[in-house]
C-alpha cells in the first residue's frame, strides 16, 4: 500500500475529489494554505493499493491542469525599514498538483 498526499488548488479539488470517489478511493480532505501566493489549496489524502497508483495519478493528472493567472507581486521602494512598497502584475503558473508517493508499512482501521 502507498500514500499519496497530494496538494491541489482549491479551484480543482471539488472535481478532484468527485472523480476519486466515483473510482473507489477513500480520500481525506485538508485545508491548507500555499505559501508563494498565499491562495487556499487543499491537500489530499490517499491510501492506495500498490496496483492503482497510476490509475490515482493519472486522475489527478487529468483533473489538476496548469494555468497562467496575473497576480500583484510587491518590491520594497527605496528604505525597506519604512515600509514603503510597490505592487506591480506579474504572470504566474497555477493549478496542478504536488504529489508525494509514500510507502506504508502498516494500515489499520479502528
Amino acid at each position: 500500500m502507498k500514500l499519496i498526499i497530494a496538494i491541489v488548488q482549491d479551484e480543482d479539488s471539488s472535481k478532484l475529489l468527485s472523480k476519486l470517489m466515483q473510482k473507489g478511493f477513500g480520500v481525506t480532505k485538508l485545508a491548507t494554505t500555499g505559501g508563494f501566493l498565499r491562495a487556499g489549496n487543499t491537500t489530499l489524502l490517499l491510501g492506495v493499493d500498490e496496483d492503482r497508483i497510476s490509475e490515482a495519478i493519472h486522475i489527478i493528472e487529468t483533473v489538476c491542469k496548469s494555468r497562467k493567472q496575473m497576480t500583484a507581486a510587491t518590491t520594497g521602494i527605496n528604505n525597506i525599514t519604512h515600509g514603503e512598497y510597490a505592487a506591480f502584475p506579474m504572470e504566474v503558473t497555477v493549478g496542478g498538483a504536488t504529489l508525494f508517493v509514500l510507502n506504508v508499512e502498516q494500515f489499520l482501521k479502528v
